[in-house]
This record gives C-alpha cells, sequence and structure tokens, in this order.
C-alpha cells in the first residue's frame, strides 16, 4: 500500500505547500492552510487525470491536439427550460446542455427544494437525483410535501464518485443533481468528505463526466461558517456557472444571485417565496419588501434599488440614541458599514447636527443587501427622521447618491425606479435635479404623480421635514 503524503492546502485559493505557512504566497490570504494526506503514487488515479475532458469525445489520449481557432464550428447553445421563471431568468433562459452547475447557499435556504423542483419539468427518464446528505424516505417525505408524490424520479443514496460516477455513464441522464458535493468523496484519496482535496477531485470528476458525456450536472453545496461556498474558492473557478441563494430564515423570501455565468450575464436576480408547497416564483416584485411597513413612524424611508435588470423598493429603518461609551456604535444590516460612515460625516458637515455622541443603527428590511449608492439620500433621511424622532411629512420615495459636497448626484435607470414604484401605489418622488431631463416622458405619461428635483443634502432635508408639501 502506498504510504500517504502530507500536504497543506490553502482554502482560498488551493495552493498547496509540504509545510503550513502563515500566509499563501499565491492569493495573499492568513491562516488559510490546512493539512491534507494524499497518496504519493496512484495509477488509477493518475490514469483517470490523463487527457483532456474539454476534447470533442470521451476518448481521453496522450498526445495533445492544437487546434485552428478560426476554422471550429460551432453549434447554437442548447438549452433545458427548468419550468420555473424566476431561475430561467438567472440563468438566461435555462440550464445549457453538459454545463456544471454549483448552487451554494446556508443550510436550509433551500437548496435542495429548488434542485428537486428542477428535476419536476422532466421525464422521469432523464433525470438522476443523487443525495448523500438524506436517505430515501426522508426524500420522499420532501416530495409529498412539494405535491410531487406521482412524480418518479430516480434516485441513488451514495456518496463514493465511483458509485455516482458509474451509474451517470449507465444511465446517461439530460438532467442529474448532486446534493452535495461535500458529501461524495474519492476512493483513492484518504481524506475525509468535504476536505479541500476531496471536493476538488469530485469536482474535477464531475466536470470531466458533463463535458465529456453532456451531461448536465448541478453540485448543491454549503457556504462554511467562514462564508465561503463548498470550501474551497477552486470549485468556484472550476464550474460553469455558481447561483447563490440569499435570504433570511425568518423571511419567506429568498433571492437567487448568479455569481458567475460563462453562457450568460450575472447581473440578474430571482425572487422566490418559500411556501409549504415549495419554492414559488415572484414576477412582480412592486411592494413586495413594503407589505409589513409600518406607516408614519420616525426613522422609516422608502428608496429602490436596481437588483439585475429589475428595480425593487425597499425599506430603510434607522435608529438613534445616546450613546452610553466613549465611542458611538455604528451598526448596519444589508448596509456597508463604511459607507454609512462616510455618509454621516457628509450630514453631519451640511446639516449642522451633531452625531458624534448617538449610537447609530441602520437597517434594510427584508433581508435585501444594499450595493450600489441610490439608497444614500434615503439612509440619510431615516437617520434624521430618528434623530429629530419626527417622520417625513413628505411621504414619498427618495433616491440619490450623496457626494462628499453634499450634492446629490444622479441615478443610473431612474425612470424605471420611478415606474416601479407607480405600480405599488406610490405618487411622490424625491430626485436628482440632474434627472429631471430625463423624467420629461415620465411626468407627462403618467397622471397624478409629483416629482420634487434636489441638487443639495440641505435642500432635500428642508423639503422632506416641511410641512408645506
Amino acid at each position: 500500500m502506498a504510504k500517504g503524503k502530507v500536504v497543506y492546502v490553502c482554502s482560498e485559493c488551493g495552493h498547496e505547500t509540504s509545510g503550513w505557512l502563515g500566509r499563501c504566497p499565491a492569493c495573499g490570504a492568513w491562516n488559510s492552510f490546512s493539512r491534507s494526506i494524499e497518496k504519493a503514487d496512484n495509477k488509477s488515479l493518475n490514469q483517470g487525470r490523463r487527457g483532456s475532458w474539454l476534447s470533442e469525445s470521451n476518448d481521453c489520449s496522450d498526445q495533445p491536439v492544437v487546434h485552428d481557432l478560426s476554422k471550429i464550428i460551432t453549434t447554437e447553445t442548447i438549452r433545458e427550460s427548468t419550468g420555473i421563471y424566476e431561475l430561467d431568468r438567472v440563468l438566461g433562459g435555462g440550464l445549457v446542455q453538459g454545463s456544471l452547475t454549483l448552487l451554494g447557499g446556508y443550510p436550509g435556504i433551500g437548496k435542495s427544494t429548488l434542485a428537486l423542483q428542477i428535476l419536476n419539468a422532466f421525464p422521469a427518464e432523464d433525470v438522476l437525483y443523487v443525495s448523500g446528505e438524506e436517505s430515501a424516505e426522508q426524500l420522499r417525505m420532501r416530495a409529498i410535501r412539494l405535491g410531487m408524490e406521482h412524480k418518479s424520479i430516480p434516485l441513488l443514496t451514495a456518496t463514493s464518485f465511483q458509485q455516482v460516477e458509474k451509474t451517470l455513464l449507465e444511465r446517461r441522464p439530460r438532467i442529474a443533481v448532486i446534493d452535495s458535493i461535500q458529501t461524495v468523496y474519492s476512493d483513492d484519496l484518504p481524506s475525509a468528505p468535504g476536505s479541500v482535496a476531496q471536493v476538488r477531485e469530485a469536482g474535477m470528476g464531475f466536470l470531466r463526466i458533463a463535458k465529456g458525456t453532456g451531461i448536465t450536472i448541478i453540485m448543491t453545496g454549503h457556504v462554511t461558517k467562514e462564508g465561503t461556498l463548498a470550501g474551497p474558492r477552486i470549485l468556484e473557478h472550476m464550474v460553469d456557472t455558481v447561483l447563490n441563494f440569499e435570504g433570511e430564515k425568518d423571511s419567506p423570501f429568498r433571492l437567487l444571485r448568479a455569481a458567475k455565468n460563462r453562457f450568460y450575464a450575472t447581473d440578474e436576480v430571482g425572487i422566490f417565496e418559500m411556501t409549504e408547497k415549495g419554492l414559488k416564483s415572484i414576477h412582480q416584485a412592486a411592494g413586495l419588501f413594503l407589505s409589513s411597513m409600518p406607516e408614519h413612524v420616525p426613522g422609516s424611508a422608502v428608496t429602490a434599488i436596481l437588483e439585475g435588470s429589475r428595480p425593487i423598493l425597499i425599506e430603510v429603518q434607522a435608529l438613534t440614541v445616546a450613546s452610553g461609551y466613549g465611542t458611538p456604535v455604528r451598526m448596519t444590516q444589508g448596509l456597508d458599514r463604511a459607507r454609512l460612515i462616510t455618509l454621516l460625516a457628509v450630514a453631519e458637515k451640511k446639516t449642522g447636527i451633531d452625531m458624534s455622541a448617538l449610537d447609530i443603527y441602520v437597517n434594510v428590511t427584508g433581508g435585501i443587501r444594499v450595493n450600489g449608492t441610490s439608497s444614500d439620500l434615503a439612509i440619510l433621511a431615516a437617520i434624521i427622521s430618528s434623530v429629530r424622532d419626527k417622520p417625513l411629512h413628505l411621504d414619498a420615495v427618495v433616491l440619490g447618491e450623496v457626494g462628499l459636497t453634499g450634492e446629490i448626484r444622479g441615478v443610473s435607470r431612474i425612470a424605471d425606479h420611478l415606474t416601479e414604484a407607480v405600480r405599488a401605489g406610490w405618487k411622490r418622488f424625491v430626485v436628482p435635479a440632474s434627472a429631471q431631463s430625463r423624467l420629461r416622458r415620465f411626468e407627462k405619461e403618467i397622471q397624478d404623480v409629483r416629482v420634487y428635483y434636489v441638487s443639495e443634502l440641505s435642500e432635500s432635508m428642508d423639503l422632506l421635514f416641511s410641512d408645506e408639501n
């Protein structure tokens, strides 16, 4: 029996060394090396890695072939519609034949539910569900809960990669689900399932199968406590598509984002609602995250952000209290804390309100993460409303980026933001003055709306807290 070889692998990029290092020389990550054991000599493993799985045939050869890129004949990309509207929206029309997709998210977010619903759209002879986490009885109970008790889906409960590979090559399904990649292990490696070496080896194996046979493979992966998807990031680089499932556990809404997609753009987002019958696609998001919004209370403002190609209305809440310590607290949820500190500095300079002795808490409701700057003005409006303990006198959707000099800067696709707000029943808007020319058509086409244009932070605060509106 071959003697085991001890190596240390970086959990961020997969770089290997013979000894432990404090800092990875490849990616620069600190304290990212973990101990792993691999076989020094394994003939069957080396034979399985010969050649390339990217060749046109499944026959791997030791002789490399150089192609002329200008003479390669391409075919139209074949997509398989999943029957799930929001998922197809993120993927760009459906799953690409022969692609490898990684579906990630925190435990209990709904990955297995979505994977099972995907297979529901295809005939039984074209699918295969490989489960390494749940028994057949547990999956049967989930199928009954989803209303799929009469749907015939082939199921394989196995964790050995060699067994899964043999079944895939024998059955040749069009769509296969691997739930999850952390439970699959290769007999050629002595490492435990879920380790860096095992995840990498299994991922490379499924990539070879997908590219060599044309089977579309979907792998689920858990997000670790460090926030990485399925362990090492080498798996994210390996696959064709990376889908991230996001959402708060106490909220029924889920967001599906494409962090990587070789066949489509990555700026789309899918919105789902978790129900007793599984995940339900939400086509219209107007006012979705404002359903439980309190009316006319201090510290609350409504704004719109762009998620992919669709605008979404969100509520920003702020709470300010006297600080009991020397250093005031700045806490955020769904917002970059550094951005909040910058906005507070601008507000103190331009409005004259002293916030140095206040603890400030800002929350974006609905589990939404704000990455852009279109909500800057709404954030400051909510904070100043809490400081004054007075609600906004102008019941409006507030949009605008706040610059360091206090100017209100423009927002991209602002007409789409306002159109979405009108669908949700909003009639008043506070927007940057630079958008006036772009909103002339909007004001003419839609009746009973009133748009207020502001150019400075002080001007906008006077407008939002004036009784004469």
